[in-house]
């Protein structure tokens, strides 16, 4: 029996994303996609990174397929998943001085 909160059954999803902006339409397109991913329940890492929790691969791919589906026309959208176990080996800094991850809010189940 496997632990349903192991470190390397919880995913990330990360999304990264350059899209085009000269236009008021182009803005447009960029500020719907970044909205539809925080309505998605995606958190900002960086301005045109966003990443989201998931309890697992099978959740993981519902957020990609979503993610998939809101892509604007014009620009670069990358999409990665890695597991809890991976994401916690990540370091972050702001200036020279490392900064501590946040641990992600504790999700419940209700079956």
């Amino acid at each position: 029996m496997f632990d349903r909160l192991s470190a390397y059954r919880i995913m990330w999803v990360l999304v990264f994303f350059d899209l085009p902006t000269e236009t008021k339409e182009d803005r447009k397109r960029a500020s719907k996609f970044r909205k539809d991913m925080l309505a998605d329940g995606f958190q900002m890492f960086q301005f045109s990174i966003y990443m989201r929790h998931c309890s697992s691969k099978e959740n993981a791919d519902v957020h990609i397929k979503r993610t998939k589906k809101n892509l604007p026309a014009k620009g670069h959208v990358g999409i990665m998943c890695i597991t809890d176990k991976q994401f916690g080996m990540m370091e972050i800094f702001r200036g020279h001085d490392p900064t501590p991850l946040q641990p992600p809010a504790q999700q419940l189940e209700l079956f």
